[in-house]
């Protein structure tokens, strides 16, 4: 985790990216540097890619072509590391959605790696809550949060199907961050609806990035902290990038950021609900009017 700033902007531009995602690292790695360059010549801070960006994810076709995991990792790490010297180069913090090997037999991780703006590896999110598939057939569950700080903004990370599961979210409001980063490889709508629900909940902002295959269903965005959208990628199949900013100050915001979010911290720690308790027969009677 990086250190916190001295003094936290009010403000953070970030993209979320809408890529069309393959299974050749190659390609992949050139449409993600692409949308990095655009990002940045729109002033964005950080730029968060999908499930798989960079690797290609095992779904439908991807289950072929990622059968075994007889992958080239060597590419796929050059892909990477080229990634990141490009984010040095534009100092854009960058979340990219890729497959990590480890040492056979064991499977790989589904992970998100987290470039500084310095172009190096502060960090890597895997996937703890996986499908029955992926845990089955696929991956090696990870065992971690990851929060990472930009700007003085406190970012946490997950992957798809951990949507379904609240703890994690319920987690990520207690480490206080600013904002989640989901990124999905899923054409479940019930997502989008439950980042909302999270969202609104946590009173954080939500990242979620989608692949442009995707995009029919459910569209890459950003959600604020009130639950609501407040920018959203083309629902057309096509590559884009979506830019909005994380602002502390926007008056529609106020009501989550400061009421509701220091509000429900406080009741979850739970003093003020045990102090307020009484002891009282008609309390403790539950079977009567």
């Amino acid at each position: 985790m990086s250190e916190r700033s001295n003094s936290p902007a009010e403000r953070l531009r970030v993209a979320i990216a809408q890529t069309d995602v393959g299974f050749d690292p190659r390609a992949n790695g050139a449409l993600i540097r692409a949308q990095m360059r655009e990002a940045a010549r729109a002033g964005a801070r950080l730029i968060q890619f999908t499930e798989g960006a960079m690797s290609g994810y095992p779904s439908g076709s991807g289950k072929d072509a990622l059968a075994g995991w007889k992958v080239d990792w060597s590419l796929l790490r050059a892909e990477l590391e080229a990634t990141a010297a490009l984010a040095g180069e534009l100092r854009l913090w960058t979340v990219i959605g890729s497959n990590h090997p480890l040492t056979p037999p064991n499977r790989p991780h589904n992970s998100l790696y987290v470039i500084s703006d310095a172009g190096e590896l502060v960090g890597r999110y895997d996937k703890r809550l996986l499908s029955y598939s992926e845990v089955s057939e696929w991956y090696a569950p990870g065992a971690h949060p990851l929060i990472f700080e930009v700007d003085g903004f406190r970012f946490g990370c997950a992957l798809c199907i951990e949507i379904q599961f609240p703890e994690l979210f319920v987690e990520y409001a207690e480490l206080s961050v600013d904002a989640v980063l989901l990124s999905s490889f899923s054409r479940d709508p019930m997502f989008a609806i439950q980042a909302q629900g999270h969202a609104a909940c946590g009173a954080f902002w939500l990242g979620f990035a989608a692949p442009a295959q995707c995009s029919d269903a459910v569209p890459s965005g950003l959600i604020g902290p009130h639950g609501r959208w407040l920018a959203s990628a083309p629902s057309d199949g096509a590559s884009a990038i979506v830019i909005a900013d994380l602002d502390r100050g926007s008056e529609a915001l106020q009501m989550a950021l400061q009421f509701a979010r220091p509000w429900r911290a406080r009741a979850r720690q739970g003093e003020l609900h045990r102090r307020a308790q009484v002891v009282d027969p008609r309390s403790l009677d539950v079977w009567r009017f």
